[in-house]
């Protein structure tokens, strides 16, 4: 099992325990779904890169915080990109660190490989409570 971090134009918040947070993909995975992690690529970027994936990849002109691809078939596969502007405004309308979004937005985009979605509001709702719950045990 493969769980890396990268950086294109933009980097992860400093404090980041990238070993730790190894664990709590496996607690995520172990708890919530019945496949194995084969890999999972995290990695940061800024507005305009990830701007740029949504446009050729989804069709997508907006700005977003993540976007996740699933190679996923008998084992967990996974890019998951995400902006580090995003997350820094983010964490100002919020009121947290941008520590505390970039975890946040990292288990959101582990989430969605397990199959939560978050687009109506009782899927968003429930997806907010995984993320709350799992969040509590980075902390």
């Amino acid at each position: 099992m493969k769980i890396n971090f990268f950086q294109e134009d933009s980097k992860f918040p400093s404090g980041l325990r990238r070993t730790s947070f190894r664990s709590i993909v496996q607690i995520i995975v172990q708890n919530e779904s019945k496949k194995k992690i084969d890999y999972i690529n995290f990695i940061a970027c800024s507005d305009n890169y990830l701007l740029g994936i949504n446009q050729n990849f989804l069709k997508h002109d907006y700005y977003t915080d993540i976007i996740t691809f699933d190679y996923s078939e008998s084992e967990i596969a996974s890019d998951i990109y995400m902006s580090m502007d995003r997350i820094e405004d983010n964490a100002k309308q919020n009121k947290v660190t941008k520590l505390n979004e970039c975890y946040r937005i990292l288990i959101h985009g582990v989430l969605h490989l397990v199959g939560y979605k978050d687009k109506k509001p009782e899927d968003k709702k429930i997806m907010t409570q995984k993320e709350d719950y799992y969040l509590r045990l980075v902390e």
